[in-house]
């Protein structure tokens, strides 16, 4: 089926997206080529408010519309218990668990030498400055159970463990190869309660 340009360029878009496919991409566009025009300009003014407003926290790297995020400024919590993520996705599904009373640390992504990722790629020498600077008793390493977030984790390890700072993984009652956003609430509890020192 041959679409008009505007369409079929607004589907190319839609496709870009993660988790996207050609034919979700149509869905979508048809979508929003149905909703009224009130709808549409709601959600062009969203996205336009998000790419304005939003920016990352100076602590913690997690996604906020502030100098530091609501964790990294909630007092109530243990800013001696840091989890250390691959992306701020992950801080919303251990969030999730409502087990989880420290503070994170989000990488921005995971080691992947095959793709150009490397640790200078990373937040690592923000939570390693953070190490030095902070009163942390405890690193979470919550990386992904999957080959790029277990070399990451092991990378860290190697940097942390000098310092002093006890470091520990959380169990792995997550499938291998998954995501933390995939994950349920019962699974993510169990993962944090039987996380081991490295």
């Amino acid at each position: 089926m041959l679409y008009a340009k505007p369409f079929a360029k607004l589907v190319e878009e839609l496709n870009k997206m993660p988790g996207i496919g050609p034919k979700s991409a149509q869905r979508l566009a048809l979508y929003i080529l149905r909703l009224p025009e009130e709808e549409a300009e709601r959600i062009r003014e969203a996205i336009k408010v998000v790419k304005e407003k939003m920016t990352y926290c100076s602590v913690c790297f997690n996604i906020t519309d502030n100098n530091l995020c609501s964790v990294c400024e909630d007092k109530r919590r243990d800013h001696s218990l840091v989890c250390v993520v691959e992306e701020a996705r992950d801080i919303l599904a251990l969030e999730k668990s409502g087990e989880y009373k420290g503070i994170y640390h989000v990488l921005q992504g995971a080691l992947n030498p095959l793709e150009g990722i490397n640790p200078e790629d990373l937040r690592i020498k923000e939570l390693l400055m953070r190490i030095k600077k902070e009163e942390i008793k405890e690193i979470i390493l919550a990386t992904n159970p999957n080959l790029e977030g277990e070399a990451t984790a092991m990378y860290l390890v190697k940097l942390i463990k000098p310092s002093g700072v006890k470091v520990s993984r959380i169990a792995h009652g997550l499938p291998v190869g998954s995501s933390l956003d995939y994950a349920d609430e019962v699974t993510l509890i169990k993962a944090m309660e039987g996380r081991r020192e490295m």
